[in-house]
């Protein structure tokens, strides 16, 4: 198990995430629109570095659902490596079998 301040920290940031994606999103449409004027663009990169850093989605830490493990993790179950491996082997994930040939 994972310290919990470094659990807590990784919640923290995703609900920065969470409040600031629209405000985020809208910024960078402005930053990448080509018709924009070269100070409205420069304004909207001025803001968006405004935004606390931690409300960017690339700061969240992918953790395993269970164990916590930071590391290792798949994403398309929520899992370590470790547990993905021990469900898999018991049959409780379907569609994953062992390979064999």
């Amino acid at each position: 198990m994972s310290k919990l301040s470094l659990i807590n920290r990784n919640e923290k940031r995703k609900m920065l995430v969470i409040k600031f994606s629209k405000k985020r999103l809208a910024l960078q449409a402005i930053i990448d629109d080509p018709k924009a004027s070269e100070e409205t663009r420069y304004a909207a990169r001025l803001k968006i570095q405004a935004l606390p850093r931690n409300s960017n989605k690339t700061r969240v830490r992918n953790r395993c659902a269970l164990t916590d493990r930071p590391r290792g993790v798949y994403s398309k179950f929520g899992l370590g490596r470790h547990k993905l491996r021990e469900f898999a082997m018991r049959g409780e994930i379907p569609g994953i079998v062992k390979a064999s040939w």
